[in-house]
């Protein structure tokens, strides 16, 4: 039966009709249905399957609850010695916030009551939330005293073993025992002092189904798995992994600070190398991590590290969620990556996929459902344990070993690898049970808070974020919901789900709608502006112009959309820039930097669109004969000085420079002055920094008014027009913009735009320049430290890799930068100029040192 309804509260208003279609719903998946038709669903909104108000799991009595170590498959939804709703659970902090969502504070209440049970249900009998993310080191493989202890929770099994290459696969003679609650378990005695199991050899879990059938599965828990790499659709095979001490890799660096606003790099270490093959971790750590670290990124989002069997799902039909993606490397392959990354400043973020597993049976986790009941299993069962679109399995997260499950997959990221947080993967499915399908979200908070919500998910979703925050509390957690549910990104004391961030995944769609379907003279300021400032406030969003899935083969990145074949034949800067290149370079500029400088309290990219990679990706399927050809990054195209993608990559560099130096995106001064239709200019400000974005095609303002908070003087920071970002010069950086008050002061109406002083600027048409206000300290400044990022970013003197270790060496052992000794202001004392570039170097290792004075970047 279901859940008791004595005590329930009212039901919200249900929800509004369902809209025909939902781009959304397969956009960000769109990789997963290259190799087979999508089933779409019937149209409509979905039948839900559970009748309740709130969906309550089933009900068990007291007495079954939980036994022993291993706490039974099910999670208690009545037991009278559990919180009620009390004073604690009266206060919701998100009401008092956004008093929209007082007329829901019933829905916050119920929520915050199962969260708070299921906390202290884990509590009492598993010692605390932490403990209980600890299943690695119950489940699986792990070593005891004399021997290895392995075991399996499949409830429906009715025999099982465990078969591999160390015992002929013959699993006779290692027939494992079920406990009461599903639980098999074995113990194999060492052999000679060794392990019985020899590391790096292959096992498999083989069980017996109900109708007699011996079936072979990978294990759930398993730490690595691998398939013959010479042979396409070949099943995988689990791999014990437990190397000696000297093969351990062992962790030197600390893990660097979390920074006052994520600039992100999102980054597949398969397809990174520059040939058609499959990149390895150590081949991306030695040579792409230098790369994002000189263009100024301060995060690595890791794409496709857990293992999944189907390479061309881009990583999101996971099949193995405690190993690593063999195509790469080893576990410890991808250590050695990560303790790069922290030996550089770069923070590593994980793409963590816990919305759905792969529909796979023999690789994946599907394997373990066969004949399982509906609170016995991994999945929900029926039509709610499968996502029509995706073609990919639901978890059941009412289930207690399902939450044990996936909070300790977290920790052991967490901890094992040393990630520093992660990116949540379709949060929107998890959070409704339509999972979005054709669903158009209006805003309507009816959407949110109904009978649609999942509220398992969402309990599951903040138990998360508090381990997570609790094991590691300078954790970036980021959500990728496009929903937009209010509280997402609120502390889970607030009542909210407890993310650091979301992302604004809105504005990249906004992007695309403008670039296909709307002239240059037809893009609106206004809207412009308001697609990228509308998020919710207290709530901090990760802004990003383009998503990887535009990378894909069959869609165009902003680049491509912008200048499309002219990327093969007019990038020469040997020759004049065709029109479509020069306009395209300029709005890619223009696009990229808006987004970042408006439109969060975070950016991310995605790799190789930083420099307006020509080709998409497209991964080895049986459509392109399996091949690689496509599914590389050509980093040459930006290093090569002849070819114009090396403007776009300077001004990336540039940009993400410009928040370190000023940190305008961890700023909440964020003011819009001024949306012109007619001239086609944004003008606003972010921090103490003011941006004047000009989109008009033709138009340049010679002596344009613009309006800004504080008096001064004020001075070019970055001029995308700059001839070092492909750009014609107009704007010169050595001139001096003093304000000139405004209106009656303290009175906003009598000001210019609101503001109450302004300066003049030069705008050319299609460019963004962003002024500075000059401190009376700095005007005694030497020359270094004068240097503007343009002429810091200068296309013929920008450090190479090398260069930038020799900077961050400098900035360990302390050395001081050079000096001019000639007179010709170069700063090398031959009087021909080329010190420069050494003046630049100087310039880099003292800023180095001053972001991460105890760090050791030498590795």
């Amino acid at each position: 039966m279901l859940g008791s309804s004595s005590g329930l509260l009212p039901a919200p208003p249900l929800l509004p009709s369902v809209a025909e279609n939902s781009k959304w719903a397969i956009r960000y998946k769109r990789c997963t249905a290259k190799e087979k038709p999508v089933r779409l669903p019937s149209g409509g909104s979905k039948k839900l399957l559970c009748h309740s108000r709130f969906c309550f799991p089933l009900r068990i009595s007291n007495n079954d609850r939980v036994r022993h170590g291993f706490a039974i498959s099910a999670v208690l939804t009545d037991d009278p010695t559990m919180t009620t709703v009390g004073d604690g659970l009266e206060n919701i902090g998100l009401v008092s916030i956004d008093p929209g969502l007082e007329s829901f504070k019933d829905h916050f209440r119920y929520r915050m009551k199962r969260y708070v049970d299921q906390k202290n249900l884990i509590e009492r009998y598993e010692g605390g939330l932490e403990e209980f993310a600890l299943g690695y080191q119950k489940f699986g493989f792990n070593r005891d005293e004399g021997g290895i202890v392995y075991r399996e929770w499949a409830p429906a099994a009715q025999e099982a073993q465990i078969i591999g290459d160390f015992n002929g696969w013959d699993g006779s003679n290692h027939r494992m025992e079920k406990n009461e609650f599903g639980v098999w378990s074995i113990k194999i005695p060492d052999s000679g002092g060794n392990p019985a199991i020899p590391h790096d050899s292959r096992v498999k879990f083989r069980f017996m189904q109900g109708n007699g059938v011996w079936v072979d599965r990978i294990p759930a828990w398993i730490k690595c798995a691998t398939v013959d790499p010479a042979s396409f659709g070949a099943p995988y095979d689990g791999v014990y992994w437990d190397p000696p001490t000297s093969e351990r890799y062992e962790f030197k660096f600390p893990r660097p600070p979390k920074p006052n606003a994520p600039r992100i790099y999102e980054a597949h270490v398969g397809m990174s190398s520059s040939e058609p093959r499959v990149n390895s971790y150590r081949e991306f750590a030695d040579n792409v991590l230098p790369r994002i670290r000189a263009n100024n990124y301060n995060t690595v989002q890791l794409m496709a590290v857990i293992e999944h069997s189907y390479y061309a799902s881009f990583g999101y039909h996971v099949t193995n969620f405690f190993a690593v993606s063999s195509r790469s490397g080893n576990p410890e392959d991808l250590k050695y990556l990560i303790d790069k990354a922290h030996s550089l400043g770069l923070r590593v973020l994980m793409d963590v996929v816990h919305s759905h597993a792969s529909n796979n049976v023999t690789d994946g986790l599907n394997g373990f459902d066969i004949g399982q009941g509906a609170q016995e299993s991994y999945f929900h069962t029926g039509d709610r344990g499968y996502h029509n679109l995706w073609d990919s399995r639901l978890f059941n997260y009412a289930n207690w070993e399902v939450l044990r499950f996936l909070l300790s997959n977290l920790r052991w990221w967490l901890e094992e690898f040393k990630f520093d947080g992660f990116r949540f993967d379709g949060v929107t499915s998890m959070l409704y049970h339509h999972h979005g399908i054709n669903m158009a979200f209006t805003g309507d908070y009816n959407e949110y808070f109904s009978e649609a919500t999942d509220v398992d998910a969402v309990v599951y979703l903040m138990l998360a974020n508090y381990l997570i925050h609790n094991i590691l509390p300078d954790a970036t957690v980021i959500a990728e919901d496009v929903s937009g549910m209010p509280g997402l990104g609120c502390p889970v004391s607030e009542g909210g789900v407890g993310f650091d961030y979301r992302l604004a995944m809105a504005i990249p769609d906004k992007w695309i709608d403008y670039l296909k379907n709307k002239s240059d003279l037809e893009w609106s300021m206004n809207e412009i502006s308001r697609s990228l400032t509308n998020r919710r406030y207290t709530e901090k969003c990760v802004a990003y112009a383009e998503s990887h899935d535009q990378s894909i083969v069959g869609d165009k990145t902003i680049a491509f959309i912008l200048m499309d074949k002219e990327m093969y034949s007019g990038m020469s800067c040997l020759t004049e820039a065709p029109p479509a290149v020069d306009r395209g370079i300029a709005l890619h500029k223009m696009i990229h930097f808006i987004t970042m400088a408006l439109g969060g309290e975070g950016y991310l990219n995605f790799m190789g669109n930083e420099f307006g990679h020509p080709e998409w990706i497209d991964f080895p399927r049986e459509g392109n004969g399996w091949s690689y050809e496509m599914c590389r990054r050509q980093w040459n195209l930006a290093d090569m000085e002849h070819l114009r993608y090396k403007f776009m990559n300077a001004f990336d560099r540039a940009m993400n420079l410009l928040d370190e130096k000023y940190s305008f995106l961890a700023s909440t001064k964020q003011i819009v002055s001024s949306t012109n239709e007619e001239d086609k200019v944004i003008v606003f400000e972010r921090g103490d920094l003011v941006f004047v974005f000009n989109f008009h095609p033709e138009k340049t303002y010679d002596g344009y008014k613009v309006g800004c908070d504080l008096p001064g003087k004020y001075r070019v920071a970055l001029d995308s027009d700059a001839l070092e970002f492909g750009g014609h010069g107009r704007v010169g950086h050595d001139a001096d913009h003093f304000t000139s008050p405004e209106g009656i002061p303290g009175v906003p109406e009598t000001n210019f735009n609101n503001r109450p002083n302004s300066f003049k600027v030069l705008s050319p048409a299609r460019t963004c320049v962003v002024y500075y206000r000059v401190e009376e300290s700095e005007e005694s400044h030497d020359d270094d430290d004068e240097m503007g990022l343009n002429e810091i970013l200068a296309a013929d003197v920008i450090p190479e890799q090398e260069d930038v270790e020799e900077a961050a060496s400098q900035a360990k052992v302390g050395k001081p930068h050079l000096v001019d000794g000639d007179g010709d202001g170069d700063g090398d004392g031959d009087g021909d100029g080329s010190g420069l570039k050494l003046k630049i170097l100087g310039m880099m290792h003292r800023m180095i040192k001053n972001l991460h004075p105890t760090s050791d970047y030498t590795s």
